[in-house]
């Protein structure tokens, strides 16, 4: 299977080196419900403003629900479908935007809810996963067809699986697949002692 390690400018954890977001799934090997829990264990390890926990996931696993993950994969862009066609588990999500323990809206919801996925994306990796979070979805029908409550804001798609070779996807997503990895510079991206002047390394 492609490993394709970041190439950093100075060593960070091998896990943290090692996640990245492949569109090549194994339509054959569905994730085991052991390992699904331990993902859902480290989502919910994640930190959140005042242990507020806003996140919400929804869960479809095609094996158990696959009228379910198919509403789910209906509701993703054309491109993405290309590719989730293969996808054993899918997920959605969403972040809470009144804090539980006071009624007053939640500024920060949304960072955690990022925060909760990273963990699971991180997490997938020591379990030999592959995850992808995706922005490509009608966010009304999946509000729709799940019932979601118009306080939580749907954030990303995740697919959840193993990895397949790239010879598997359409020339187009394939490309993508075998893109080299690169990131911006560190100085463009993180400012010291004022917006604009960058950090000094």
């Amino acid at each position: 299977m492609q490993e394709r390690k970041a190439i950093t400018s100075v060593p960070i954890h091998d896990l943290l080196a090692r996640r990245w977001s492949p569109r090549a799934y194994d339509v054959s090997r569905p994730v085991p419900r052991e390992q699904l829990t331990v993902l859902l264990e480290a989502a919910r390890w994640a930190p959140s403003c005042n242990g507020d926990e806003p996140t919400r996931h929804l869960i479809w696993d095609r094996t158990r629900d696959p009228e379910g993950w198919q509403k789910a994969f209906d509701c993703l862009s054309d491109n993405n479908r290309k590719w989730v066609k293969n996808v054993p588990l899918l997920m959605l999500s969403c972040a809470g935007s009144i804090f539980g323990h006071t009624g007053k809206p939640n500024r920060w919801s949304q960072h955690d809810t990022g925060a909760s996925s990273l963990s699971l994306a991180l997490q997938a990796v020591a379990l030999g996963l592959i995850v992808h979070q995706m922005g490509g979805f009608d966010v009304e029908k999946a509000r729709a067809a799940f019932s979601i409550p118009a306080e939580y804001t749907p954030m990303a798609m995740i697919a959840v699986g193993y990895q397949a070779q790239p010879d598997i996807l359409d020339e187009e997503t394939k490309a993508k697949e075998l893109k080299p990895r690169a990131r911006k510079p560190i100085a463009e991206r993180f400012f010291e002692g004022g917006w604009g002047n960058p950090v000094k390394t």
